[in-house]
C-alpha cells in the first residue's frame, strides 16, 4: 500500500500512474475519505481531552450533577463516534488499497503484455534434422506425464508427474538450491554483472502451504480470488507461490540494519485455479492447478532494494545459462508488472515445440508497497525505524524441464541431460 502523505502530496501522479497500469481508482475519493476518518478522529480527541480535564476536576473536588450529566454525554458520543470511525477508517482503507504501487522510471508503458520490452535474447535456438515434439508428446510416450488418470482422480489440470521425470525434477532443484547456497558462486554473480549488492547466502526455508487471510491480502497478493483455493470453513488459503508465505513470515517484525539482507530460498508445491486460462494450455503441464516451485525472497534496506531486483534477475540468467537453454530477458510494461510491483522482469524460455518462447521466470520488485501493511521495518544505524524493501523471484519450477525436453530431445524420444545436473541424476547422459 502507498504511503498516504506521498498520495496527498502526488495525487495526480497517482492517479495518472494507477490508470497507466490499468487500475480503476479515485485518487480524489480516496483523499476526501481519509479527511472524513481524520475529522471523526479529531473529534474523539477533542471528546476524549474534555473527559479528561473532568476527571481531573473530580479529583480535586466532589463533581458536580453538571460535571456527571456532561461525563455521560461524553461517554455517549465517544461510543458514536468510535462506530463512525471503523466504518470510515473501513471505508479508506478499502479505497486506498486499491492503488497500485508506483512504477519505476525505466518501466516502458504499455496497455497489454503485447506491449513488453524484449531485453536482450540469448542462447541460439537448436535445429533439429525432424520435426520436434511437444514436452507432452514426450512425457506421455515415456510415462513421465500422465493426465488421463489424474482427471480421472482429481480433475482437469491436474497430472501425475512419473519415473525420471521426477529424479531431474529433483536434480534440478538440488542443483538451483547448490548455486543459492554457495557464496563462490554468487560473489561470481555479482562481479560478472557489475551488481554493488551482498553476497550473503540464501536460507533455504519448506514454508506452510497455507495462509490466513489477513497475510494473503497484507501481501497484496490475494486478489485475484477466483484464482486462489479457499479451505472451507477456515481463515486459510492454499499459497499460490512460496513468496506468499515468505514475504509475510516477518509481518510487525523490526530487523535490525546489520543483518540485512535476508534472503531466504523456498520450495513449495503452489495451487492456483487459473480460472482466465479457460481453454488455455490444456495439453501439457505449462497451467496446472498444483505445480511445484522455487522461489526467492528478500528483505533489505530501500537504498539497496534496485540492486536486490537486478541480482535476483542475474542469478536466473545464471541458471538458465547453466542449463543451457535458450531464453529471452522481457521488461514489464506499466500494464503488466502487476499492481504492488515497481518493475518486473520475465524470462522466457524457447519451446521448439510449440516454435515460441513461454515464460519460465518473473522477478519482481515491490519497494515498499508490501511492507507497510504488514509492518515490516527495519532499524538503521542512526536508531532510526523505517520500511524495509521487498523482492521476490522465481528460481526454477517445472517450466525449466518442459524446456529440457523440448530443447534436448532426439528422435529416438531420448532426452540429453544438461551437463551441470548429471552428476545429480548418477552422471547419466539419457534419459
Amino acid at each position: 500500500m502507498l504511503d498516504i502523505k506521498f498520495i496527498k502530496e502526488n495525487a495526480d501522479l497517482v492517479q495518472k500512474v494507477s490508470e497507466e497500469k490499468g487500475y480503476k481508482v479515485d485518487v480524489s475519493e480516496t483523499l476526501k475519505l481519509y479527511g472524513e476518518q481524520n475529522s471523526i478522529l479529531q473529534k474523539i480527541e477533542s471528546l476524549r481531552k474534555e473527559r479528561n480535564e473532568l476527571s481531573a476536576l473530580s479529583k480535586n473536588s466532589k463533581p458536580t450533577e453538571e460535571h456527571i450529566k456532561r461525563g455521560k454525554e461524553i461517554k455517549l458520543e465517544i461510543t458514536h463516534l468510535e462506530e463512525s470511525f471503523k466504518k470510515a477508517e473501513d471505508d479508506f482503507l478499502v479505497s486506498v488499497k486499491k492503488i497500485p504501487n508506483i512504477y519505476s522510471e525505466d518501466v516502458p508503458k504499455g496497455k497489454s503484455e503485447n506491449e513488453n520490452v524484449v531485453v536482450k535474447t540469448v542462447g541460439e535456438i537448436p535445429k533439429f534434422k525432424f520435426t520436434p515434439k511437444n514436452h507432452w508428446q514426450l512425457g506421455e510416450a515415456k510415462h513421465w506425464i500422465d493426465k488421463e488418470r489424474a482427471t480421472k482422480v482429481a480433475g482437469a489440470r491436474f497430472a501425475y508427474l512419473m519415473g525420471d521425470f521426477v529424479r531431474l525434477e529433483w536434480a534440478l532443484m538440488r542443483f538451483a538450491m547448490d548455486i543459492l547456497t554457495d557464496e563462490k558462486i554468487l560473489k561470481k554473480i555479482i562481479k560478472a554483472n557489475n551488481l554493488k549488492v551482498s553476497s550473503k547466502v540464501f536460507i533455504p526455508v519448506l514454508p506452510p502451504y497455507m495462509i490466513k487471510t489477513e497475510q494473503y491480502d497484507a501481501m497484496d497478493r490475494l486478489e485475484p480470488r477466483e484464482e486462489r483455493y479457499k479451505i472451507e470453513g477456515e481463515d486459510l488459503w492454499l499459497q499460490g507461490s512460496a513468496e506468499h508465505v515468505l514475504g509475510s513470515m516477518h509481518s510487525e517484525e523490526i530487523f535490525n540494519e546489520a543483518d540485512l539482507p535476508l534472503r531466504y530460498v523456498g520450495f513449495a508445491t503452489s495451487f492456483r485455479k487459473e480460472a482466465g486460462s479457460y481453454g488455455k494450455d490444456m495439453e501439457g503441464i505449462i497451467r496446472l492447478h498444483q505445480f511445484n516451485k522455487m522461489e526467492l525472497e528478500s528483505f533489505s534496506v530501500k537504498e539497496n532494494g534496485m540492486q536486490e531486483h537486478l541480482f535476483f534477475v542475474a542469478i536466473q540468467e545464471y541458471l538458465m545459462k547453466a542449463l543451457e537453454l535458450p531464453y529471452r530477458v522481457v521488461m514489464k510494461c506499466t500494464a503488466d508488472i502487476g499492481k504492488p510491483n515497481a518493475r518486473g522482469i520475465d524470462i522466457d524460455v524457447w519451446l521448439p515445440g510449440q516454435n515460441k518462447y513461454r515464460e519460465t521466470h518473473t522477478a519482481d520488485y515491490m519497494t515498499d508497497y508490501q511492507a507497510r501493511r504488514l509492518k515490516t521495518r527495519v532499524r538503521r544505524a542512526d536508531n532510526s525505524v523505517e520500511l524495509i524493501h521487498t523482492n521476490d523471484a522465481t528460481a526454477l519450477s517445472e517450466r525449466p524441464l518442459i524446456a529440457i525436453l523440448e530443447n534436448n530431445q532426439r528422435e529416438d524420444g531420448t532426452i540429453e541431460i544438461p551437463k551441470v545436473l548429471r552428476p545429480y541424476m548418477l552422471k547419466k547422459k539419457f534419459i
